[in-house]
């Protein structure tokens, strides 16, 4: 199966293939062809490292939907055991686009919930791309409320480009189930760590996706609004989003910048499918670390500091 390329790779894709090319070549005619071979690896070699260590915000947007890239469920699955998922909101249906479970994480029993795209389009049409319905959202919310009536800390996973923005769903109130989420969050009486593992875009990540602790991979991005989105509204042109994507502060560096989120997690060059072993590990050790110095907080001060990060988002001084 061929590797998926994005845009900004080909030129890195075009080069690997001419050295596989000659390696065949080489193993095929015996033609001796080591130091051809060592010398293109080499030029293989510098510019992966010029490529990745230096992409812009449109790049890291597109190796954030990388389709190979890990999701919620491997997440789930690699971190977590004794998986018990829980589905529905108890007024309309269920919506795959929300995962929502209990899981041990790092031996403590956590409640998780995740945007749950899929891993082939079949997967992907039946979970909406990711995109949750209203019906999605109150699944989280019944999460968090067990998450607080049982005295677990609760565990996200962001990655939505963002809420489904279809006539049904705000039909069924989107924007009141979005509304409840972040009332229910500021307040819940449980440790809150959200992880940005893809995309976070809009109200659809936001309901899920904030709490006592934001961790973001490094080619993760949160923002209020997706780049395609913005473009769409600002010059009524979609294709002008690498243009926004530049303006809207939303990579990891820019949040951990402006004191939104907490930490980075590391990834390989080209992104975290390239080696999700050393992604889950990383991450689940910051989800640990994370977990460790809220759980033993007392409730009242856990939620204070909780609306007193939230209240400083947004807020700047002038120097004199």
């Amino acid at each position: 199966m061929a590797r998926f390329v994005m845009e900004f790779e080909r030129p890195l894709a075009e080069l690997e293939a001419k050295l596989t090319e000659l390696k065949a070549l080489d193993a095929a005619a015996e033609l001796h062809l080591d130091q051809e071979i060592a010398e293109l690896e080499a030029e293989v070699e510098q510019l992966r490292v010029t490529l990745y260590q230096a992409l812009s915000p449109w790049e890291r947007v597109q190796v954030s939907r990388h389709p190979e890239r890990p999701k919620t469920q491997d997440y789930v699955e690699m971190l977590g055991s004794d998986v018990f998922e829980l589905r529905g909101d108890r007024t309309y249906g269920d919506d795959e686009a929300i995962f929502a479970g209990l899981v041990t994480i790092a031996g403590r029993r956590c409640v998780v919930l995740g945007h749950r795209k899929g891993r082939n389009t079949k997967e992907n049409i039946r979970r909406n791309f990711g995109s949750p319905h209203p019906e999605g959202l109150r699944k989280a919310r019944r999460a968090m409320q067990l998450a607080e009536k049982f005295g677990l800390p609760l565990v996200t996973f962001v990655d939505t480009q963002g809420a489904h923005p279809g006539l049904e769903a705000e039909e069924r109130g989107q924007g009141w189930a979005i509304a409840e989420n972040l009332a229910t969050l500021a307040a819940l009486r449980v440790p809150v760590v959200a992880v940005g593992i893809g995309e976070g875009g809009s109200g659809g990540a936001l309901a899920i996706g904030f709490g006592d602790r934001l961790i973001m991979l490094e080619n993760a991005y949160y923002s209020v609004i997706s780049p395609e989105a913005c473009a769409s509204i600002l010059y009524k042109d979609a294709s002008r989003a690498p243009e926004t994507s530049a303006c809207l502060q939303m990579t990891a560096a820019d949040l951990v910048r402006h004191g939104i989120a907490d930490e980075i997690v590391p990834e390989p060059l080209g992104g975290a499918h390239r080696d999700p072993g050393m992604v889950y590990a990383a991450v689940e050790r910051a989800i640990s670390s994370a977990l460790d110095s809220l759980c033993g907080q007392e409730v009242g001060e856990l939620v204070e500091k909780r609306f007193e990060r939230i209240s400083a988002i947004g807020v700047f001084t002038e120097g004199e």
